[in-house]
């Protein structure tokens, strides 16, 4: 509408009564009123003393209405004197929404302000018209069809008006159907499997997967074009998408037609070029063969392990191209990989920045890709992940940049964002095995940038009273070698914890070393040593517990030595969900103490992930203990124990094995193990690295030395898990439903521990 009278004023022009021009003897502006004269003197071309023309005229006309100030221009001359005639257009006194749930207000009118339609601007219905197209567009990507907006425009006094905008959002317009035609191979309930847009079932409600989008659908066609192409249908096509809404727009249905094609497989498979790698090595490494079925998934599987392979030897810019040549006459594709390793790379600097207050040593002996060597991909990501796995840093990134002048260096440039390495922590938790817990903690990973860790705690619950103090330094040699050590005390109270009952007041330490052996590999000795003072009530007492103390006494002074072997490959140390990690010891108590016994623990615990959200764990734990030389037995109050959130969920903690008094009193040999499919929280868009889920089976038990293994004594539970790494510390949640309970067991459906715990 502004432009059709932009032209009627333009052709208006060409009757303005400027019979003659004319030198101009003053300019006067008429009509203003919250327009200054100085904005309209901006736009005009002529000034006093120049001669007047209507080609003048009409450049002023069309400057002015271009400024979209002003709904009528015109001009005119009296005696000399050039008058200009306005008529402002209204300005915008307020701007209203009405019904819209969908779309903040705020965030509204901060839009609007951005294309300049806000209050105190000028008022263009044109502008309107486009901020009407803009929130049916927006309200469009959201489902919702059937919106309809209304737009009201009231005069107000001092050339002003107020805008209100009214919308009827309507409902988010559903699913009502998925065809797909042209499909001969695969049935649309096979096809459709891998879709995000469905017909929708009662979990939709939460997922929303039966509401229509544009970018959904996008998706969907490349997934189903994937399907194919994955599966040797190398001419698949999508020829035509349909989308139909019904009249009372809540309904979206869609029509997806195909053309299969013929299904391929490989003739050949080649390699081609600069081949710096032996062949045979890269051939290894092709992961589609001759007389499979053609895969796009396995050809670009095969192009990234080429191209990390080079990048390994310094072909940081390797390009690995992947060359079909289709015979279509007997449905057969030979595949040539085209290999250019292009120019060796080597590393001219490492540099590092963001480390405030961490020292570059700390970073840099983390470092498996070295200055003045040729540039390995693996070892740059190595020594990424190490860096991230030290704590201190809430992200760490690298990038890879040429030398300028040169055509075979590089720079690394590690950026990391450091977070509080430290805490200083005060709290209550509670736990079914350990009751109300207060705790204190001060812990430092980083103490003063230099990577060494101290802490100190103190932990108080109805069954332990704990004070310890620890420090390690984990780079004691350039090598790796760590050096710690650790004192504590310990008063435990069993008849909390469903054991046979029993005091212990526990002092003592440990001198602890670890040696690197591999990149994953580590190995640990300890030396330790443990004043142990125990207490046995004065009724019901176990007879086995007073046998023992008659022949060794009450208070023990015990020094200790501990090999032990650690294999960790898991990609996060606290909800990992691939490698495994695996640890074998062996304690024995030396015969210049009071007793004199051994322990043997294996631990292992796998993660392989089975799909993008889902991950299989497998865990198993074994120990075994003895008394020796002197020591006829093993002392009881170093028994292992079995049943709880840590062991076999669905059994109360501790309770498994023989009992004496319907009292749990431990064995000599521990078996426990299980399996877990763990999977993110349902509905939730976005994975919470902090939480998960998994559905488990447990099983297990204790064996008492007068005891052989029978498999027949293991108990079994399966149930659903939660874990939660929050601020306050973890917070794991069991139910579980036991199997194979005995006479004697307690079992427990529901299990939880919030908070801390040591």
């Amino acid at each position: 509408m502004t432009k059709i009278l932009q032209i009627i004023a333009l052709l208006l022009l060409t009757n303005i009564a400027l019979a003659d021009s004319f030198v101009i003897k003053d300019i006067r502006v008429e009509g203003l009123q919250r327009i200054s004269a100085g904005t309209v003197f901006n736009f005009l071309t002529v000034k006093v003393g120049d001669e007047m023309t209507d080609k003048d005229a009409k450049s002023i006309i069309r400057a002015l209405f271009k400024s979209k100030y002003f709904n009528d221009v015109q001009v005119e001359q009296q005696d000399g004197v050039l008058v200009i005639k306005v008529s402002e257009r209204p300005a915008i006194s307020s701007i209203e929404f009405v019904g819209n749930k969908d779309l903040d207000s705020k965030e509204l009118l901060k839009s609007l302000s951005q294309i300049g339609f806000s209050e105190g601007q000028v008022y263009e219905k044109a502008m309107l018209e486009r901020v009407e197209l803009e929130l049916e567009r927006q309200y469009f990507s959201r489902g919702k069809y059937g919106v309809t907006i209304n737009s009201e425009v009231t005069p107000l006094s001092r050339n002003r008006v107020a805008v209100r905008i009214t919308m009827a959002e309507g409902v988010i317009a559903t699913i009502g159907g998925i065809n797909i035609v042209g499909n001969n191979a695969y049935d649309d309930d096979e096809l459709l499997e891998g879709f995000e847009s469905t017909t929708g079932s009662w979990l939709s409600v939460f997922t929303s997967d039966n509401q229509y989008s544009r970018q959904k659908l996008s998706a969907d066609l490349e997934t189903l074009r994937s399907f194919y192409l994955d599966r040797g249908y190398v001419d698949f096509t999508v020829e035509s998408t349909q989308v139909t809404i019904t009249d009372d727009k809540k309904q979206m249905f869609i029509t997806i037609n195909i053309a299969e094609g013929d299904r391929y497989k490989i003739k050949e498979v080649r390699l081609a070029g600069d081949l710096i790698v032996p062949e045979k090595e890269l051939f290894d490494l092709v992961t589609i063969r001759k007389d499979a079925v053609f895969s796009r998934k396995a050809i670009t599987k095969t192009t990234e392990a080429l191209t990390a392979r080079l990048g390994d030897d310094g072909y940081a810019f390797a390009n690995v191209n992947a060359v079909p040549s289709i015979d279509r006459d007997n449905n057969e594709v030979s595949l040539t990989f085209f290999v250019d390793p292009g120019r060796r790379a080597y590393v001219r600097r490492i540099n590092i920045a963001g480390n405030s207050k961490t020292r570059d040593v700390v970073l840099r002996r983390e470092m498996r890709q070295q200055e003045s060597s040729w540039i390995s991909t693996k070892d740059v990501n190595q020594s990424r992940a190490r860096i991230q796995r030290l704590g201190y840093f809430e992200d760490v990134n690298v990038e890879t940049n040429p030398v300028a002048g040169t055509a075979d260096q590089v720079d690394l440039d590690y950026n990391v964002t450091e977070m509080a390495s430290g805490s200083l922590s005060a709290g209550i938790g509670f736990s079914q095995s350990d009751g109300i817990i207060f705790n204190a903690n001060v812990t430092q990973k980083n103490f003063l940038g230099s990577g060494k860790h101290i802490n100190f705690g103190f932990n108080n619950s109805s069954i332990n009273t704990v004070y310890s103090f620890g420090y390690t330094d984990p780079f004691v040699t350039v090598d790796g070698i760590s050096q710690g050590f650790n004192a504590f005390y310990r008063k435990t109270d069993t008849t909390e914890a469903n054991l046979a009952r029993y005091n212990t007041d526990v002092y003592g330490g440990d001198i602890n070393f670890g040696i690197p052996i591999s990149e994953s590999n580590r190995i640990r000795l300890a030396l330790g040593y443990e004043n142990t003072t125990i207490k046995l009530p004065n009724d019901n007492r176990i007879q086995r517990y007073q046998d023992f103390i008659d022949k060794e006494g009450s208070q023990f002074d015990t020094w200790s030595l501990t090999l032990g072997w650690s294999n960790d490959t898991r990609d996060n140390a606290t909800l990992p969900t691939s490698g495994m990690n695996q640890s074998l010891s062996a304690e024995v108590s030396i015969p210049v103490g009071s007793l004199q016994y051994y322990k043997l623990r294996y631990k292992n615990d796998w993660y392989h992930p089975i799909s993008d959200s889902l991950t299989l764990a497998l865990g198993g734990n074994l120990g075994y203990a003895d008394g020796y030389g002197d020591t006829e037995e093993l002392p009881f109050f170093q028994n292992f124990y079995a049943g709880g959130m840590r062991s076999v969920r669905g059994y109360q903690s501790n309770t498994l094995g023989i009992k004496e008094n319907r009292e749990a009193l431990g064995g000599n040999f521990l078996v426990t193990g299980g399996a877990e499919i763990i999977f993110p929280v349902p509905f939730m868009k976005k994975t919470l690295k902090s939480f998960r889920l998994s559905a488990f089976t447990d099983f297990g038990n204790v064996y008492d030395v007068s005891q052989d293994f029978d498999a027949g004594l293991l108990r079994y539970s399966a149930g659903l898990s939660a874990i939660w790494i929050s601020p306050f510390g973890a917070m794991s949640f069991s139910v579980a439903q036991p199997f194979n309970e005995q006479e004697g067991d307690t079992t427990e459906a529901f299990q939880f521990s919030l908070g801390s715990t040591f």
